[in-house]
């Protein structure tokens, strides 16, 4: 387990694994190896699992802990690797978390439960409560345009207090909500935001310290923030114009990312992709968008495969 300074190492593009199914439904694991090597080959700063691109409400409990221990045989010490924990009870995450941690992740991620609606004392209860006694680095992902609950700025800033181990916020949210999440607690943790990129060099100018995307266009997410944090704002914003039109394409839902954003990656990483259902039907004119996309992307990582 790292003990690192999680402002310092935090930052940075992390890559937020897909769930690779094969043709009939099961988890492939030379799939997720590939994608994991792709990744890394891509330059990104962490990896991360059982995220909502890892279709994690479809997993089994077994298929959770596999996907860790696969992670985990693929990362190695290469970059921190992160776990997103979920689970409706106390009991459901704790055991997550000290699995994850067992097998050698660096940090966590937890998601609100999605049993019931609660207000933000409930939830901050809930996170404490998940964390007690762990000697770890925690993060929360507060994502309430996808998750349906969420915390403001003041209820996250009251969790630090509670537990120092919250030094990492995965936001979803929109640049200007960014901009006074970063002015609240970005002096006390690592500020990332995801949404797929989404408003990219918006979140840089409001604070953000990195984000967290699936592997669709992350190489070029990390050309971006790598221009961006080298001063060449100019070159930044000429990429981040080129991608823009596929991440708005990409990013209309989870279940349309999960449909479209993994078939992106599929043909650029030469990795067929099969549906695990529920899951959306491509049409063949998103069929033909993605093609379209992979083709003005290029190959990814320079995976053998693609």
């Amino acid at each position: 387990m790292m003990t690192v300074n999680p402002i310092a190492n935090f930052g940075g593009i992390h890559c937020v694994l897909y769930a690779l199914f094969d043709g009939n439904g099961v988890l492939d694991r030379d799939a997720m190896r590939v994608q994991t090597k792709t990744v890394l080959a891509a330059g990104v700063n962490g990896v991360t699992v059982l995220g909502l691109a890892t279709e994690v409400q479809k997993l089994s409990e077994a298929e959770q802990r596999l996907i860790v221990d696969w992670a985990a045989e693929d990362v190695g010490d290469q970059v921190p690797l992160s776990v997103t924990v979920s689970g409706n009870s106390v009991k459901t995450q704790r055991d997550l978390a000290t699995y994850s941690l067992d097998r050698g992740a660096d940090w966590l991620i937890l998601q609100p439960p999605l049993a019931g609606t609660y207000g933000a004392t409930t939830y901050l209860d809930f996170f404490a409560a998940v964390a007690d006694g762990f000697d770890t680095i925690f993060s929360i992902q507060n994502a309430p345009q996808y998750l349906g609950r969420g915390l403001g700025a003041d209820d996250i800033a009251g969790l630090i207090a509670r537990n120092s181990g919250f030094s990492v916020i995965k936001s979803e949210t929109s640049a200007l909500d960014l901009a006074e999440l970063v002015n609240r607690v970005g002096n006390d943790m690592t500020v990332l935001n995801g949404r797929g990129g989404l408003e990219m060099i918006d979140c840089l100018r409001a604070g953000a310290q990195g984000f967290i995307l699936a592997p669709d266009l992350v190489d070029h997410s990390k050309r971006i923030f790598d221009l961006w944090q080298s001063g060449d704002v100019a070159s930044a914003e000429s990429l981040y114009r080129q991608i823009l039109p596929a991440i708005t394409f990409i990013m209309q839902s989870i279940e349309h990312l999960i449909c479209y954003g993994k078939r992106v990656f599929g043909a650029r990483a030469g990795i067929p992709i099969f549906d695990r259902a529920p899951a959306i039907t491509p049409t063949p004119f998103g069929l033909s968008c993605v093609d379209r996309i992979a083709k003005t992307a290029g190959r990814i990582g320079g995976s053998e495969n693609a």
